[in-house]
Order: C-alpha cells, then sequence, then structure tokens
C-alpha cells in the first residue's frame, strides 16, 4: 500500500531539522523571517531573532526558504 504524503508537514519538518531559515508572509502583508522550532496543524513556533514566536497557520499566505528544500524521500523512491 502506497504511504500518504503530506507537503506541508514533509516542507516544515526538513526547514526544521536542517535549520533552514524561512520568510513567512501573513495574509496581512506582514513577513516574519526565522527558523522553525517545531509545528503542529495549527501553529509553527519559529525562531526570529532569539525570541519564539507562535503563528497560527490560518494567518499565512506563503513560506518561502532561504535554499531549496528536498522533499523527496529518497527511502520512499521506488524503481
Amino acid at each position: 500500500m502506497r504511504q500518504i504524503i503530506n507537503l506541508q508537514d514533509t516542507f516544515l519538518n526538513r526547514a526544521r531539522k536542517e535549520n533552514i531559515s524561512i520568510t513567512i508572509y501573513l495574509i496581512n502583508g506582514y513577513q516574519i523571517k526565522g527558523v522553525v522550532k517545531g509545528f503542529d496543524n495549527y501553529t509553527i513556533i519559529l525562531d526570529s531573532d532569539g525570541k519564539q514566536q507562535l503563528i497560527y497557520k490560518h494567518a499565512i499566505s506563503t513560506i518561502i526558504p532561504s535554499t531549496p528544500i528536498n522533499l523527496v524521500d529518497k527511502n520512499l523512491i521506488e524503481e
């Protein structure tokens, strides 16, 4: 049986594990830069300038990483 891939969780988890800096654009136009420290279904904890911020996902418009994030798990690729 094929495993269902959740792109949002994969993206955020790779950004967290690899300490990739991201820019979060909120729906009000405000932008926040930092590193993902954790996330759940509704929120993201971002470390920004030494301060932690809890950001609600429903307020997010776009997330842009500072470097590309590889979303393909080499262990899941079928030959």
